[in-house]
């Protein structure tokens, strides 16, 4: 995703506490952001089986 996009998500995460359903485009996973790490440019994710994961922004797009 854009830079503009992965800032939305991780404001929209943390600033309003919404879930943003996100998907990898490298392993076709899904799951829910969680929060972001802005200096690796990273979303933390919730996976549907309660694992979590971190995904880099390059990976991600968001899931509609």
């Amino acid at each position: 995703m854009r830079e503009s996009e992965y800032r939305q998500v991780c404001y929209r995460t943390e600033q309003r506490d919404e879930q943003v359903a996100l998907r990898n485009v490298k392993s076709g996973s899904s799951g829910y952001s969680l929060g972001c790490t802005y200096e690796g440019e990273t979303v933390q994710i919730r996976l549907p089986n309660g694992e979590l994961d971190s995904w880099v922004r390059d990976d991600c797009v968001e899931d509609t």
